[in-house]
């Protein structure tokens, strides 16, 4: 199994971004009030402290409506995300989709979930042309130190 930690920084300059421009503030609306079909979110509640699945919902929604917004995307960007509530340490399992969390924490939530949304962005076959062409430049390139030696 493994199991990657969520590289803070990188998220906190996304989030800064995507809140710099006003962005973050998504509000979810009656006429499209989340369920789980709507969603993609599946809420596994292991822990015994009371709080708001909606509140998992609402800040899934906005999650998704931010990466959407920051990248201009053009459709509905819902990724398959699970919550864990009451883990044993606060982690986000790519292979399985997972944002597991000590307690409820809607700030380490959100941040799963625009990891796993910006994942989303670029399908699978587009990862390997894209890191092929990197491959391909980084080969492409010469240090002009190296060649006047």
């Amino acid at each position: 199994m493994t199991v990657l930690k969520v590289p803070t920084l990188a998220l906190a300059t996304l989030l800064t971004v995507a809140l710099g421009k006003g962005i973050a503030t998504a509000q979810v609306t009656p006429d499209i009030a989340p369920t789980k079909v709507q969603t993609g979110l599946t809420i596994r509640d292991a822990s015994n402290k009371k709080w708001h699945t909606s509140e998992a919902d609402k800040v899934y929604l906005s999650s998704c409506a931010v990466v959407q917004r920051e990248f201009g995307i053009g459709h509905e960007l819902r990724p398959a995300v699970t919550l864990i509530v009451g883990a044993e340490k606060d982690v986000l399992e790519f292979s399985r989709r997972e944002i597991r969390l000590t307690k409820w924490d809607p700030y380490l939530f959100a941040q799963g979930v625009v990891v796993l949304a910006f994942e989303d962005l670029l399908p699978k076959k587009e990862v390997l042309s894209v890191a092929k062409r990197a491959v391909s430049w980084a080969d492409s390139t010469i240090d002009i130190r190296e060649e006047t030696k």
